[in-house]
């Protein structure tokens, strides 16, 4: 950024299938900013731990595991490039198994705990977008813009399963019901639950394009941080 000692921090937070990793890989592009796929960060402990064999109850072995977790994104084109103890497993994981598992694995306290500071110091020092469910809430409830994008669940419920087109024996039933399953373990854990902050401006993507939901937030953007300009966001980077 042209502004190199203001940098600025943007959540998005919801439920699954809102379209919250596309849209946020849109605008960190447009805007030359930083990623952070917090979800992504939950799903490849989750492939750690069955790649390792760990049980979830086992804790002595789960805390070794997030002791010695390695994970970073590298950006390639359009795409976020994620790594897992230097696994490319950006594919790994997003499958409806992983979609289970990470689930289960985001729900234990021990698991939020490691990974709070991780996702904290990935923004440390730079302008970016974060997504995920507690973004706005726990990890930067200090954030300048914070977006709550919803949508209806048979609209999720079709996004999910375009995504996972590729894969066997699932169908809209059964994704919708993946889905209601993720959310209502999403809201009602008792360690940061799925919630809309305080301060977030609800965006309902269920009738709009992921264009249309970019504008919305890209004006919500200019009109939160009115000292920065269209031509800085595209000519600088500030991490």
């Amino acid at each position: 950024m042209a502004n190199r000692n203001r940098n600025f921090i943007i959540t998005i937070d919801g439920p699954s299938g809102a379209g919250k990793s596309t849209i946020s890989k849109k605008i960190a592009s447009r805007l030359n900013i930083s990623y952070i796929d917090t979800g992504a960060m939950y799903r490849s402990v989750a492939w750690a731990t069955l790649k390792q064999g760990i049980d979830l109850s086992a804790t002595a072995e789960l805390e070794q595991l997030l002791k010695n977790i390695k994970i970073r994104f590298q950006a390639a084109g359009e795409k976020n490039l994620v790594f897992c103890n230097e696994h490319e497993v950006t594919d790994a994981i997003r499958t409806p198994q992983m979609d289970q598992l990470a689930s289960a694995v985001s729900g234990i306290p021990l698991v939020r705990d490691a990974l709070l500071p991780l996702q904290r110091d990935a923004a440390k020092d730079c302008s970016a977008i974060i997504d995920g469910r507690d973004a706005g809430t726990v990890i930067f409830p200090e954030a300048g813009l914070k977006i709550y994008l919803d949508a209806d669940i048979s609209a999720r419920a079709r996004r999910r399963l375009k995504d996972q087109a590729d894969t066997a024996s699932i169908n809209l039933q059964s994704v919708t019901k993946a889905l209601a399953e993720r959310d209502a373990a999403d809201s009602s854990r008792a360690q940061a639950p799925l919630r809309m902050a305080d301060d977030a401006i609800l965006i309902d993507s269920t009738k709009l394009n992921i264009d249309e939901v970019c504008e919305k937030i890209l004006a919500l953007f200019f009109e939160h941080f009115q000292d920065i300009s269209h031509e800085q966001t595209t000519t600088d980077k500030n991490c």
